[in-house]
């Protein structure tokens, strides 16, 4: 596979002239603005992250509700912490995994307090105007105890350096309790292993996050705590120098006398296979106390990346735009292997990924579309290792998720998009993994329910209805429309592979299938509508918008690729009763 080098992007006549020469290194890095999808419901966070990296480092301001799904909300005025874990872009609320958070005061608060009134915890307010972001690099000031907090990162490790005013009561709280939506069940553990490190392992969703954290300066007092549990002593669940902790709510402080200005660093390796592995990566990634090294090692890194894309023209505004969308698409997909290759699999059992390294989560109905088909063109090098990791995740639980969040089977959107996934960059030329077991395990798919004890989740919703009448029924199932239709292309897209493997009874079958969308056309309307069990079509045009997946009429319509192209231009500009969407 040729490695593409160089794209020259022309904004004013929208096209891509690719190019096979070696890269400049532009500053496309200074264009990044990581604030932008932070408000409202785009989901981004702010923080500091690499390429498909393991680790995003960032601060959250809340953690509840459907806002709060990347950890922060630009316009919160309050700062919870920073944990290591995010996922951008997504609406799913969660991770947020190893939360610090540095704080000044005469007792150890272990709850965050209200963001109505953050001196009842341990939160902090802060102000726009002092923080600041670039890729790899945050910086924030937390008003209420007047510290200075910077991040930057490596792959699988996060680099903390805060700057403290003098004090005798400077502290670093380590919250395992913290996690960004839903909390999961079961016990995380800390333990402090010596006057500089603490390790453990947090539960969170698939399974537990290992971390190995060191810290730049021994500490002057430390202890434990937990949120359930109260000492009738003092009715507070804090222990000073206690060195181990297991419970759902716990975690860790160490305590600091500062001088004014004084940075205290800590870095945190993580692992979702082990502490010794945690340890490991944080050990070969981030050798010494160089925070400005790692800082200016991550830009150039981002640099590289950016750099991909060359803009022709286009105001500052636009190439802002541009590259943080550029930017975000490189952080949407995250590895999840340690640097020794050991993994967690499917089946709750530790790997190893020989040669390429493992991506646990594709939210593939968001991105199956424009993501992925870009990162075959942009970042070549990592679709092998993804479509090898979709591999491992098939041979581990015998069956094709649909769209995955690290270890756990998630259906949350309609259609089958790990397919096209595939398909595009089998199409494309990429062979570095077994295409034959991956057809396989398509067609298993599309054709049968999974065996137990798969949830049903794991399943093509309605995929019955779909074989016998050619649609899903509106009468027993929501997003109908869009389900069906987007099973056709998912259909389309497996004839294509069983044609490229030589497959031409398969080719045949799954093309009929595919040509099921013409089931749902309405000719008196000359929309694609839903349909009743009984073939009747469906009589409430209200109830219509929630028989499709974020969309409408016209955007359904425009979805399916055997259908555009075949419908006059005048049809998507006429006005219509049934034109509503979201």
């Amino acid at each position: 596979m040729k490695q593409i080098k160089e794209m020259t992007v022309s904004v004013c006549l929208i096209a891509l002239s690719i190019v096979s020469v070696s890269c400049r290194n532009t500053e496309a890095v200074g264009y990044v603005d990581p604030f932008i999808g932070t408000h409202f419901f785009a989901h981004t966070f702010p923080g500091a992250s690499l390429p498909f990296a393991m680790v995003q480092l960032s601060p959250d301001t809340d953690t509840e509700g459907w806002n709060a799904s990347s950890g922060y909300q630009y316009a919160d005025s309050s700062i919870l912490g920073f944990s290591h874990t995010h996922f951008s872009g997504t609406g799913a609320a969660l991770a947020g995994d190893i939360l610090l958070m540095p704080f000044v005061g005469n007792r150890i608060e272990i709850k965050p307090g209200p963001r109505s009134h953050p001196e009842q915890g341990f939160r902090s307010r802060f102000d726009h105007k002092d923080e600041a972001a670039s890729p790899g690099y945050y910086r924030v000031l937390l008003k209420d105890h007047h510290i200075q907090a910077e991040l930057t990162v490596t792959q699988r490790a996060g680099f903390h350096r805060y700057t403290f005013p003098q004090t005798p009561n400077a502290h670093i709280l380590l919250d395992l309790g913290h996690h960004i939506g839903d909390v999961p069940a079961g016990a995380s553990h800390v333990r402090l292993v010596d006057n500089r490190r603490i390790e453990g392992y947090q539960q969170s969703i698939g399974g537990r996050v290992f971390f190995s954290a060191e810290f730049s300066k021994p500490f002057a007092a430390y202890g434990t705590w937990d949120r359930i549990y109260r000492t009738p002593e003092s009715g507070e669940g804090v222990f000073p120098y206690r060195t181990e902790e297991t419970g759902e709510q716990i975690g860790a402080f160490v305590d600091y006398d500062t001088s004014d200005d004084e940075a205290i660093l800590v870095k945190v390796g993580l692992s979702f296979v082990s502490i010794d592995n945690a340890r490991e990566n944080l050990i070969a990634e981030i050798p010494d106390w160089d925070f400005d090294r790692i800082r200016a090692q991550a830009r150039n890194t981002w640099n590289n990346y950016l750099s991909r894309v060359k803009l022709d023209g286009g105001t500052r505004e636009q190439k802002r735009i541009f590259y943080t969308a550029l930017y975000h698409a490189f952080i949407a997909q995250q590895i999840c292997s340690d640097r020794n290759g050991c993994y967690l699999g499917m089946d709750g059992r530790n790997h190893k990924a020989e040669g390429f390294d493992f991506y646990p989560s594709f939210f593939a109905w968001d991105t199956f579309r424009s993501e992925h088909p870009l990162l075959t063109i942009l970042a070549a090098e990592h679709v092998n290792d993804m479509l090898k990791s979709i591999e491992a995740k098939c041979r581990e639980y015998g069956w094709l998720p649909s769209q995955h969040i690290r270890n756990t089977f998630g259906q949350g959107m309609v259609g089958d998009h790990l397919v096209p996934i595939i398909v595009d960059a089998y199409q494309k030329g990429f062979r570095d993994f077994d295409a034959g077991y991956l057809y396989e395990m398509m067609r298993k798919k599309a054709m049968d329910l999974p065996p137990a004890p798969l949830p049903s989740s794991a399943a093509r919703a309605g995929l019955a209805s779909f074989r016998t009448l050619g649609y899903l029924p509106a009468d027993r199932h929501t997003e109908s429309v869009s389900s069906t239709l987007e099973f056709c292309y998912d259909d389309w897209c497996i004839a294509q592979m069983a044609r490229a493997l030589g497959k031409e009874e398969d080719y045949r079958l799954f093309m009929q299938r595919a040509g099921h969308y013409r089931t749902l056309f309405d000719p008196e309307t000359r929309f694609m509508r839903p349909r009743l069990q009984d073939g009747s079509w469906l009589k409430s045009c209200s109830a219509e918008p929630e028989k499709m997946e974020e969309a409408g009429h016209f955007y359904y319509d425009c979805f399916d690729p055997l259908w555009v192209g075949r419908r006059p231009y005048r049809h998507y500009t006429e006005s219509n009763a049934l034109s509503g969407g979201t």
